[in-house]
């Protein structure tokens, strides 16, 4: 291992983060760069010889921690990024994005703060693309055997990576005008700049991997138009359809889907528009929902010039250290979060729910009205007396989602069954009731994590190559008795 005394020699530290009122004004990341290297090699000593070490375990790509954080702390880039990419084929995208269940695996976070292992993830990807040991992987020879994958989110695009390095010839479609999904179109260019994307595009295509943008099955393309044409069908058309809000005055004008908010300031920074067609700049916004999208929807808020930012949560609070009754380690505890977002300004209102919005004679949002909430008998019930409104002239939507499109024809064409919760059902092997189609991501599992994305379309991928060639050498990070548990 690395340091053994390295966790008794040295703290935690984290990236750095830019001033709230430089970042702000602009769309880069917030973290300041090149702030990690020179901390990195301390970071990966504070790696304990455990013994036993969960942190394998709290990732669901299983990625090997224990021996990156030693080359890193050697600072031997090259071995680091080949241990790295050996279980994770986006470690850019993670190590930006993933909350990091890993960490609250590790068993020095058992009685201090755990190794910083998204920060050393993400320098030793950085390092490698610096000095080029991020390289197209070409097949040695080609199968005959063709994929179709739908979706390119971190599923689709991982599938679909697995499969052209097997020597598949392989085919993404998405009906977006740009590829990446929600990584594109979801994520805020201040959580993870676009050109991260775009450079993993164009080492895919050296590797074979093609891209068919504008293209929805269901709709532009008949889904059993396109299992005629492949061998085999990937789906990873994500979990899409969003949580809606039936109070009255949900028509009026500026209440929106998260997901109708966030894709046209990404869009902004693209250039295909000079402003977003959906501004908060000088109103009141109003975000509805407590985790990641309501916190990318509050950055989005103020850097577009929001006169104000609040932002509900209908759960109590959560609390600020690990509850070893209810939530003890290594399990991935829910605590209370202060994202970049949440640092640049705001308010958060927990325990309460909307009841109504008030508009003008105009038909514009102006007001939320919304009441306290508790818990009573194991229900939440509104708190009487509590009653109270605020100014809102932008709200946005943000409680989640709760399955894949079921509007555009892809499941009914394909001749798809759902399991209990509406997701599309899948066997050990991710392959759905038909023959030859998969499915991959959130479109199986349900609204999840970054992670359980890439791992879910490695795993696919090993489902698809066995199914094509009897075969299969591909690593699978998630193991039949997971799916069983991936709920």
């Amino acid at each position: 291992m690395a340091d053994p005394k390295g966790f008794l020699n040295h703290g935690r530290e984290v990236a750095a983060s830019r001033p709230v009122e430089e970042r702000v004004r602009d769309w880069n990341e917030v973290y300041v760069p090149g702030s990690l290297l020179p901390i990195i090699s301390k970071q990966a000593s504070r790696c304990m010889d455990c013994g036993i070490p969960f942190c394998h375990n709290g990732c669901p790509l299983g990625n090997l921690i224990p021996e990156w954080n030693d080359y890193a702390y050697r600072e031997d880039w090259s071995a680091a990024s080949e241990r790295l990419h050996a279980t994770n084929n986006f470690p850019e995208f993670t190590g930006r994005l993933c909350p990091a269940p890993c960490e609250s695996a590790c068993v020095l976070g058992i009685n201090q703060p755990p190794v910083t292992i998204k920060n050393v993830e993400v320098s030793i990807i950085d390092k490698a693309w610096e000095t080029g040991d991020v390289a197209p992987q070409i097949p040695e020879r080609l199968s005959g055997k063709t994929v179709a994958v739908i979706g390119s989110g971190p599923a689709g695009l991982a599938a679909a990576q697995q499969l052209t390095r097997a020597g598949h010839t392989v085919a993404v479609y998405e009906r977006a005008d740009r590829i990446g999904g929600l990584l594109r179109y979801g994520i805020p260019e201040f959580k993870m700049e676009k050109r991260h994307i775009n450079r993993r595009i164009e080492q895919m295509r050296a590797e074979g991997t093609r891209f068919r943008t504008g293209v929805e099955i269901g709709r532009d393309l008949k889904a059993t138009d396109l299992k005629k044409r492949y061998d085999a069908v990937v789906i990873a058309v994500g979990s899409t359809t969003a949580r809606d809000l039936p109070v009255p005055g949900r028509e009026l004008k500026g209440v929106h889907q998260a997901m109708e908010y966030l894709p046209l300031a990404n869009k902004v920074q693209e250039g295909d528009y000079v402003t977003s067609p959906i501004s908060a700049e000088g109103k009141h916004v109003v975000v509805i929902g407590g985790g990641d999208t309501g916190a990318d929807c509050v950055g989005t808020a103020h850097r577009q010039g929001a006169a104000s930012v609040t932002q509900l949560e209908i759960m109590p609070r959560p609390g600020d250290e690990r509850n070893p009754l209810t939530q003890p380690w290594p399990t991935f505890p829910m605590l209370y979060k202060v994202t970049s977002a949440h640092e640049e300004g705001g308010e958060r209102i927990y325990s309460v729910s909307t009841t109504h919005f008030e508009g003008d004679e105009d038909g514009n949002v102006q007001w939320l009205h919304m009441t306290e909430v508790e818990f009573t008998d194991g229900k939440l019930v509104q708190k009487p007396g509590t009653e109270r409104k605020i100014p809102a002239q932008l709200v946005t939507l943000a409680m989640g989602f709760t399955g894949p499109d079921k509007d555009n024809g892809l499941i009914e064409q394909f001749g798809l069954e759902l399991d209990a919760r509406g997701n599309i059902a899948r066997d050990a092997d991710f392959q759905t009731n038909v023959p030859g189609v998969f499915v991959a991501g959130d479109a199986g599992r349900g609204q999840s994590l970054i992670v359980w994305a890439i791992a879910e379309g490695r795993s696919a991928a090993k489902g698809v190559d066995r199914y094509l060639t009897g075969a299969s050498d591909l690593p699978a990070p998630i193991r039949p008795t997971d799916r069983a548990l991936a709920v």
